[in-house]
């Protein structure tokens, strides 16, 4: 019986087989459906520490539970000035923003 070696890849190899380098288009894609997806995750971590549900938020903030869930599903995209409105106005917190390049 021939043994084989099981050959660890990184997850940073793992994306530029799957998706390719950074700055490529596909990658890009990725990328930023990936900063969407973890903000979505991020509202709704912060909302249940709250213990508001999508109701309660939406209410808070002006918007619908609809457009809360689609938001947390990373189904819809956000405008900068309703982000700040749920975080501040909705969660009572403040929005901090980081450029990388």
């Amino acid at each position: 019986m021939e043994k084989t070696k099981n050959k660890l890849t990184s997850f940073a190899d793992q994306l530029d087989s799957e998706y390719g380098k950074r700055g490529t288009e596909d990658r890009e894609i990725y990328e930023q459906e990936f900063e969407s997806f973890k903000l979505g995750a991020m509202l709704q971590e912060l909302r249940k520490e709250k213990g508001m549900t999508q109701e309660q938020l939406a209410e808070k903030c002006g918007t619908t539970k609809t457009y809360i869930s689609r938001i947390e599903n990373n189904a819809s995209d956000i405008r900068l000035s309703t982000l700040m409105r749920i975080i501040k106005v909705g969660l009572g917190g403040h929005l901090n923003l980081n450029v990388s390049l």
